[in-house]
């Protein structure tokens, strides 16, 4: 290894004063919190502070790319990507509807093949569960395989208070747990970090990391090999999560890229897994649909290196005793709702993060839960009903530019621009503020205007004025109200024609160019279609 080695070794916290100290200039700016899923202060509050970081930010950005890049010259192999699509789409709409019978089926056939069921109705439980059973066992110390679930339900704290110590196995998770930090994707937790920085994060925390570590990845993964090891061969319980279990088997599975799942999965005599009851597919045969899906989706791959599947307890081979948690932790709550239940169908591939431009400059930090991106903008205020204005994650819905991309790749079809949408409605809906802020005075101004089309089209018409201001196609500074907006974001100038306009001057002959009335103009799809009466849907773009 090449002798680069410089300084000495520091001790990280959030604090800046002391980034200096750190071997190769690493530090947490995030605090390990008690909730998971809401764990900082609104999105706008907190997307300030993170858009600061232009390590980070540069970080996010060659990843997504990178990642992005290859998803796409893996989808242009497939003929037949627009039907997977379909079909994972239906596979997920009938977990939906049958739920509660496939759960019922699930714990049937995992109990007939030796497994141990229990149910969990929030995190509290889930967690107790798992404690309670390593208590039994009579260790301190377990190895775990890379879990939204336990982030989710913030498992591996808990089990510090209890005495016990969660190794984290998956080398992003493994970084993310030795600088104490906190996941910033679903799929790739340490994505905010370049490699010079987990060198420093290995040196300063990594008891048995060689002193003349580079940042040479085969270098560092050789050392997280040879630390994880020592803990695999020692470990005599292992908690995973599970990408999807299987109904009509009582087959649980876990998809990964490294092996250490595979290591956590069949080395240690008690195995303990935690999933959400979301995370069902009906049929085995399912299975071939989303095993396509998945790893293209995810990290553009063709397929994951590694793919474990068990049913139950074979005797003399794997764990001896498997434990099942079915947690719900709000997912009935979120299935309640028909138009929101469609989040549930996520299989946790994070292309929609890689494809959101919020997201990229923002990172997830900035979401403040171990659900960050598009999905995690509808997935968290749906699993806390955290929908008060009071709640921190209310904002989380407004976290999007509404583009469309996130939908528009999301592999199982979800609609997230929709679902953004409704969830606005909701958050809305639930408004409690006796004095009007200045949204609700800008929306209920602009309401009458438009509702009316004749009165519309002068609005739109008068905007052309904006064109004497403008400095380079944009508008860098407005008068309050309008500083709220310009103040984080330029203006585009308008343009020299409206698109009524444009239209009739291109189709002189379409009755959509005939003179309207004054009517109201019902057939443009507002904000009032989804629940909403006078917002619009450009809060925090």
């Amino acid at each position: 290894m090449s002798e680069t080695f410089i300084g000495m070794p520091g001790i990280a916290s959030g604090d800046d004063s002391n980034a200096a100290v750190h071997t190769g200039g690493w530090r947490t700016t995030v605090e390990i919190p008690e909730d998971t899923l809401r764990w900082g202060p609104t999105f706008p509050e907190a997307a300030h502070k993170t858009l600061a970081n232009t390590q980070m930010r540069r970080n996010l950005g060659h990843a997504t790319r990178t990642i992005r890049a290859k998803r796409g010259q893996r989808v242009a192999e497939m003929p037949d990507w627009e039907d997977l699509r379909d079909a994972a789409e239906a596979i997920k709409f009938e977990v939906e509807s049958r739920l509660p019978e496939l759960l019922e089926e699930f714990e049937r056939n995992v109990t007939a093949r030796g497994g141990i069921v229990h149910w969990a109705r929030d995190k509290h439980e889930a967690n107790r569960i798992i404690a309670d059973i390593i208590k039994s066992k009579g260790v301190d110390e377990v190895v775990k395989i890379k879990s939204m679930a336990t982030q989710e339900t913030n498992l591996n704290e808990f089990l510090k208070d209890e005495g016990i110590s969660a190794r984290e196995t998956d080398l992003a998770e493994m970084i993310v747990q030795l600088a104490d930090d906190m996941p910033s994707h679903i799929v790739v937790p340490a994505i905010h970090r370049n490699r010079s920085e987990v060198r420093g994060i290995f040196l300063d925390r990594m008891e048995d990391a060689p002193r003349d570590l580079s940042d040479d990845p085969q270098e560092l993964t050789a050392a997280a090999r040879a630390h994880l090891r020592k803990k695999f061969l020692h470990a005599k319980v292992a908690v995973s999560g599970t990408n999807m279990g299987v109904a009509e088997t009582g087959t649980v599975s876990v998809f990964e890229s490294e092996g250490n799942g595979r290591m956590c999965l069949t080395l240690p005599d008690t195995l303990i897994t935690l999933m959400g009851i979301e995370k069902l597919v009906p049929r085995y045969q399912d299975i071939e649909v989303f095993s396509q899906l998945l790893p293209r989706s995810a990290t553009g791959e063709r397929m994951n290196p590694y793919t474990s599947m068990w049913t139950g307890v074979t005797p003399g081979d794997g764990p001896q005793e498997f434990h099942l948690i079915l947690m719900d932790n709000g997912r009935t709550k979120t299935l309640a709702d028909p138009i929101g239940r469609e989040a549930l169908a996520c299989i946790r591939c994070g292309s929609c993060m890689n494809i959101c431009p919020v997201y990229q400059h923002t990172s997830g930090h900035a979401y403040g839960s171990v659900y960050p991106g598009p999905i995690g903008a509808i997935l968290t205020p749906q699993l806390t009903q955290g929908l008060d204005e009071k709640d921190p994650v209310h904002t989380l819905p407004f976290a999007s530019s509404l583009c469309g991309a996130c939908g528009e790749v999301c592999p199982v079809k979800i609609k997230i621009p929709n679902i953004l949408i409704h969830m606005r409605a909701r958050t809305v809906d639930v408004k409690h503020n006796i004095v009007p802020d200045i949204w609700d005075l800008a929306m209920d101004a602009s309401a009458p205007v438009m509702s009316n089309s004749k009165a519309w089209e002068l609005a739109t018409t008068g905007v052309k004025a904006t064109r004497i201001a403008k400095k380079k196609g944009k508008i860098g500074a407005l008068p309050f109200p309008a500083s709220l907006w310009t103040t984080a974001r330029d203006l585009p100038v308008a343009p020299k024609e409206t698109f009524r306009q444009w239209w009739r001057r291109t189709h002189p002959d379409s009755d959509a160019s005939a003179p309207r009335s004054d009517a109201p103009a019902k057939d443009i799809p507002l904000a009032s279609e989804h629940g909403m009466t006078t917002h619009t849907n450009t809060e925090e773009a």
